[in-house]
């Protein structure tokens, strides 16, 4: 059965943002698959995906009050679950970048230090997430995750060939889009 879903109507919202419950419970149930299909597109795996789709439902449910236009509701959960995503590989980055804990070196790095490497994880996280689908997802699961190729191979159903192909095509990608980024910032 291939039915296709639509958003809630403008009526709907308006009552959800007035508090009707049966309204706003509506509401998000029918804002659930495409929500769901948002995240699938967006996120690495198939996990951050249902992950970053329950955040982005429950603040639906918490915040629709803050809609300004009950027709731009797609927009603002699209925008929502991309956040969602984001924060997902930027979690991940930080926790690849942490140094193995050094009792004799208590040193903390500088504020501008922080700000620096913030500032830099929001440009790969933006890089990342702005390769399309299939090669974000392999990446994330072979350098950021740290999974090895078979398996990320096997998690996706393609051939370890194709897997390296796809690995290849994203990492070029990636390079590519943060040295131009560099280029047009002048920073690094």
């Amino acid at each position: 059965m291939n039915r296709r879903f639509s958003w809630p109507d403008e009526r709907l919202i308006k009552a959800a943002q007035d508090g009707d419950v049966t309204s706003l419970t509506t509401v998000v149930m029918e804002s659930q698959p495409h929500v769901r299909r948002f995240a699938l597109s967006l996120c690495a795996s198939p996990q951050d995906a249902e992950d970053a789709a329950q955040e982005a439902l429950i603040i639906l449910y918490r915040k629709i009050g803050t809609l300004r236009a009950t027709g731009a509701l797609a927009s603002w959960m699209f925008r929502i679950v991309r956040n969602e995503c984001l924060r997902n590989v930027r979690l991940l980055v930080s926790r690849r970048e942490e140094p193995p804990a050094q009792p004799e070196a208590p040193s903390e790095p500088s504020a501008e230090d922080a700000v620096l490497r913030g500032l830099e994880a929001e440009r790969i996280a933006a890089a990342v997430s702005a390769l399309p689908r299939d090669q974000r997802q392999v990446l994330l699961m072979r350098d950021v995750q740290g999974l090895p190729g078979r398996t990320v191979a096997r998690a996706l159903g393609l051939s370890d060939a194709a897997m390296k192909s796809r690995l290849h095509r994203a990492r070029t990608a990636l390079r590519h889009s943060l040295t131009a980024t560099v280029g047009e910032t002048g920073e690094m």
